[in-house]
């Protein structure tokens, strides 16, 4: 084929394999950039804005209530608590209370559980009376075991 006089020469790309597949590995990564991390941000995350429910946190912690003989964990203007005894070298697990409100969080098993971490730090013999804790104890075998 002749081309005209004064035109440019045609120029022929010659696309090797090796041009291919660079080709398609630009394209490859342009699509991992859009798409890298996922895309799709996990639920209940400050980035989706959704929240089913106010979750649990360990900012409120267990106190020792000793004047009133109970270990407290207030929680949304309320307290689930748990009334003991000490007598002598031993602590004796009276009741827990968990308001209405707050049921349903396992605040009750927090307070159990800081109940024997406490028993065992200062070395008491513990007595559960309270159906909550014996029931808490039946639950969790491990619990009952002591590092004397």
């Amino acid at each position: 084929m002749l081309e005209p006089a004064g035109s440019p020469a045609p120029t022929h790309e010659v696309t090797t394999m090796a041009d291919a597949s660079r080709q398609r590995d630009d394209k490859l990564d342009e699509a991992l950039e859009e798409s890298f991390p996922a895309s799709d941000p996990p639920a209940n995350t400050v980035h989706t804005g959704v929240l089913v429910e106010k979750p649990d946190t360990q900012a409120d912690e267990v106190t020792d209530n000793r004047e009133a003989s109970r270990l407290e964990l207030p929680k949304d203007g309320d307290v689930a608590y748990l009334k003991y005894e000490r007598r002598g070298g031993t602590l004796v697990l009276v009741h827990t209370e968990v308001p209405a409100t707050l049921r349903g969080h396992h605040l009750g098993d927090r307070l159990v559980k800081a109940a024997l971490d406490a028993a065992r730090a200062e070395r008491l013999r513990v007595v559960a009376v309270c159906p909550f804790v014996r029931a808490y104890l039946r639950r969790h075998p491990e619990s009952t075991t002591t590092n004397r």
